[in-house]
């Protein structure tokens, strides 16, 4: 449980200092600016902003020359609304991504025929989760970046602004090089984390690096200052491009789709994926993350390989289970570190456990970082404790008795069901009288009716009267049985009740029903018939099973079938019996090899075979084996013995056609199917905690209501202290609480995402990010202006922190806590990726387009976005370069490893960084040469 804890105040310290570094560069570059270098032609404007214009939303703030007091104020003023406004962004955002997740969980069930022609049903995922990472997840974590730029270009009079792309690149430089530096250094002691999804991984960082080649060469190549409306479309194209070939690399379409697949199950979730085979893991591109859409192979529409391994061929059923099997192990440990809790606390527990340590996407990680740095505590451990309230609230509804229950005497037989032989005299039923005020006296008229046996042949006729004195509870009933020396089959009859009445009892309540008012005070309960099977006598016995097939569960532990001794019970008899193999193994594998013999009494009609079953927690299990019985023999062997070969007399010819009649043999079902399936009990309990375990139940809303208790609650963003109780919350929950809780009510009021699927909450919080950045935007540009600092620099240093702080929280909780690197950096690079094509893409092609129907054409500056732009594509490459080299055996991985090696690579990649905001804020204002 210790991965799950964060430590966000050490977090923020450090980002604070980042912050603090990041600043003192720019002002040494704006200070600088006295003794500024000779201007090149590129970069003309080479002084800060000294004058201030209308925001988009904000206006100026007169007077429009402050004194150096007022200065000072107005810049702690901006900066501090910044922050605040970045607090906001990171709180809607949490809420755009609760949406997005929700969105992209959405799951469905497909129906797969066997080729037995049995059907199965399976979960799949509606969306391919790299598509979602490079879409949906890449669109929530960058929204703000996005739509920074889209809004100051259209705010402008669609002119080129410096904020929005160099917002863009400067936030693609601190999730590269600050990010993942900061990654490789969280991870614990002795531990490592590498990219699993290799392939997607290097397709992404490829077009992470080249979407920045892309953006330089249509500002300083193809048409220098000016950007055409082709570049700008072709920049959009870029991105479903982008997205086609990594969901191709995912899906190992192309030259991939001539290598051997097979299927398998995301890990606690039980959605069928597809991987390749075992040999590919020798260069390490074996990941498969959750993919859910099947190419076609039959008419079925599911793969036939997936119908193979589903069906259990080749032992792929196993890895079909791997999902199932881990949850079964989970509750099995839990119960037995914990015996003295009862099943529901147990299911509890295990879905808190798979929740905690199952992959989780990038939006997840974001919401939580946010919640957990904003005072709303840990949502895994607020949603389990709220799982359990809800299931102690359902136990607590109950159904009551039927009312008249405790006024109305039932009478019936008890049981339904006898046996005797026919040479016993007698049968005697049991009539009982359940509920009701026992002190009265009641009647019930009983009758025989012929089944197979007759009256009079096989049995006595009888009719007559039960009386219940008071007190009485049981009666017997007497049925005469008629013997004869005939040898034939079993035979039954029934006896029925009538005709309840009490005496006492008024005339007109008697004949009341049950639903009635008032009460009757004696009804006929069930079974009112009864049957009566007489077992002839004459024969030694067929001996047989109740059935050809029996289905039992595998948790039944020991097994009993009853072997039935019908047509006769003369004699003992010796009936041997054993087990064989079919899909089930005995041995102890799946059952215990069983064999004996039984032996019936005489007149004894029934025995029980019990065979050990093993229980080997399969989810979907279903094996036979069969349970055999060979010829039966007398112990008497003179009723058996042989007559000579010889010729009979009559008196001889009859007495053997008598003693072969009467010799004992085996019936219908002397070979029984045992067929083994999974326990249903657990397997409901698994499929309930399977369903549990679906993160879209743990970020997503269903009503207001709870939005707004979640919003004015302050909860502890650990889970428990050392002595396992519930932690309160800290002077910094309590702290960020009050900061923040004004966002948390407003953005309270957009729609749960339990509407229109996710999509409701999606459409209002893109909206809301859309305001706010434009504010920031706003804000950024007044705090540039007043301090003396270029929109470029305020982008690069300022606002780009701002936006990356959450993506900052989330890398690194999803570092610790994961298995792998790649949601903490292999989403990085998408993003980049996305930031170009659609940050860049939807601005500059609308502004083209704009200035194309007004015959103009676009113009924006190469000058510093060139060079900030050719300096993070250069120091990007240096950086992919020393990701991969890690994933030598040396060192082991992307993040973690060695403590010299980590920390070195931290260093490194801090150090890019640095030089970074420095060489740009040095282009900026002039003291180096740029483009």
């Amino acid at each position: 449980m210790d991965r799950s804890r964060t430590t966000a105040p050490g977090s923020s310290g450090a980002c604070l200092w980042l912050g603090l570094v990041a600043t003192a560069i720019a002002f040494m570059c704006t200070e600088a600016r006295v003794t500024p270098s000779p201007p090149t032609l590129a970069n003309s404007t080479c002084k800060g902003n000294s004058k201030c214009f209308a925001g988009i939303l904000l206006p100026i703030w007169y007077p429009e020359d402050p004194t150096m007091g007022d200065k000072i104020a107005r810049v702690i003023v901006y900066f501090v609304a910044m922050i605040y406004m970045f607090l906001g962004v990171s709180i809607i955002a949490d809420r755009f991504m609760a949406s997005i997740e929700v969105i992209t969980s959405q799951e469905k069930e497909i129906i797969i025929k066997r080729p037995n022609g049995e059907t199965t049903s399976t979960t799949i995922r509606v969306w391919n989760e790299t598509v979602s990472n490079l879409t949906l997840m890449a669109l929530g974590s960058s929204a703000p970046e996005i739509m920074l730029s889209v809004i100051e270009v259209c705010g402008k009079g669609f002119d080129a602004g410096e904020l929005g792309p160099s917002t863009i690149v400067g936030s693609a430089a601190f999730n590269m090089f600050v990010i993942v530096g900061l990654c490789v250094s969280v991870i614990p002691d002795g531990e490592v984390r590498k990219v699993k999804h290799l392939r997607v991984f290097f397709v992404t960082a490829a077009w992470s690096v080249f979407a920045y080649i892309w953006l330089y060469v249509i500002l300083a190549v193809f048409s220098p200052d000016v950007v055409h409306v082709w570049e700008g479309l072709l920049t959009l194209a870029f991105f479903p491009i982008c997205v086609i070939l990594a969901w191709i690399a995912d899906r190992r379409l192309l030259f991939y789709k001539y290598m051997h697949k097979k299927y398998r199950t995301d890990k606690h979730r039980g959605v069928i994926i597809e991987t390749e085979t075992e040999r590919a893991k020798s260069i390490e591109m074996d990941g498969k993350m959750a993919n859910s859409h099947f190419a076609a192979a039959d008419g079925t529409g599911v793969p036939s390989n997936l119908v193979g391994l589903i069906d259990g061929g080749g032992g792929g059923g196993k890895e079909v289970d791997e999902s199932r099997r881990d949850m079964i192990r989970i509750l099995k440990d839990l119960k037995q570190k914990h015996p003295e809790k009862d099943l529901d606390q147990l299911v509890e527990m295990a879905n808190y456990y798979a929740l905690s340590h199952q992959q989780k996407s990038r939006a997840f990680y974001r919401i939580q970082a946010t919640r957990m740095m904003t005072g709303a505590g840990n949502i895994l451990k607020k949603h389990v404790a709220e799982q359990a309230k809800r299931s102690a609230s359902v136990q607590e509804v109950h159904v009551e008795g039927e009312p008249e229950a405790e006024f109305v005497s039932r009478i019936s037989f008890e049981p339904a069901v006898y046996q005797c032989l026919e040479n016993c005299g007698a049968a005697v039923l049991t009539v009982s009288r359940r509920g009701g005020d026992v002190s009265k006296t009641v009647y019930v008229d009983y009758k025989t009716e012929d089944g197979s046996a007759n009256a009079g042949a096989d049995y006595e006729f009888t009719e007559g009267t039960v009386a219940f004195k008071p007190g009485e509870v049981l009666k017997e009933i007497a049925i005469g049985i008629i013997d004869d020396d005939i040898f034939e089959e079993d035979e039954h009859f029934f006896v029925r009740l009538s005709n309840v009445r009490v005496p006492e009892a008024e005339e007109d309540e008697e004949m009341l029903s049950p639903n009635s008012l008032p009460y009757p005070k004696a009804v006929l309960g069930f079974p009112a018939v009864a049957t009566v099977t007489i077992l002839d006598d004459d024969h030694a016995g067929i001996f047989t099973f109740e059935s050809d097939s029996v289905h039992i569960s595998e948790s039944i532990g020991i097994m009993e079938v009853k072997v039935l001794r019908t047509s006769g019970a003369r004699g003992t008899v010796i009936v041997p019996f054993r087990t064989m193999d079919g899909l089930a193994k005995g041995g102890g594998e799946d059952f215990e090899d069983t064999y004996g013999e039984l032996e019936f009494k005489n007149d004894e009609t029934c025995k029980t075979v019990q065979v050990k079953i093993i229980d080997d927690e399969e989810y979907e299990k279903n094996k036979n084996f069969f349970l055999e019985l060979a010829e039966p023999r007398m112990v008497d062997m003179s009723l058996q013995k042989d007559v000579p070969d010889r010729k009979l007399s009559s008196e001889e010819e009859e007495a053997k056609r008598i003693a072969e009649m009467g010799k004992p043999i085996l019936g219908e079902h002397s070979k029984l199917e045992v067929i083994i399936e999974e326990s249903y009990e657990f397997k409901n309990t698994v499929d309930k905690l399977i369903k549990k375990t679906n993160l879209a139940l743990v970020v997503g809303t269903n009503s207001w209501r709870d939005q707004f208790m979640e919003a004015i609650t302050v909860s502890a963003d650990e889970d428990e202290d050392d002595t396992g109780e519930e932690r309160l919350p800290s002077c910094f929950d309590y702290v960020m609480h009050f900061l923040t809780v004004f966002w948390k009510v407003l953005f309270a009021c957009v729609p749960p995402t339990d509407y229109w699927n996710g999509w409701a909450c999606f459409i209002i919080s893109i909206v809301i990010i859309g305001f706010l950045t434009a504010i920031i935007g706003d804000l950024a540009s007044h705090f540039g202006c007043t301090i003396g600092l270029k929109d470029s620099v305020t982008a690069v240093v300022f606002v780009a922190l701002g936006t990356s702080v959450p993506d900052t929280f989330a890398s690194k909780v999803s570092a610790v806590q994961d298995t792998y690197a790649d949601a903490s950096i292999g989403n990085v690079t998408g993003s980049n990726a996305v930031n170009v094509f659609l940050g860049i893409g939807v601005a500059w092609s609308v502004a083209a387009i704009y200035h194309r129907w007004h015959g103009r054409d676009f113009v924006v500056h190469a000058g510093t976005l060139a060079f900030s732009v050719t300096l993070f594509t250069i120091f990007a490459f240096l950086a992919i370069s020393v990701l991969l080299y890690r994933r030598r055996p040396h060192i082991g991985g992307e993040l973690g490893g060695p403590r010299g090696y980590r920390f070195m690579t931290s260093a490194f990649f801090f150090g890019l960084w640095f030089l970074y905001i420095l060489l740009s804020s040095l282009e900026a204002y002039c003291h180096i040469e740029g483009f």
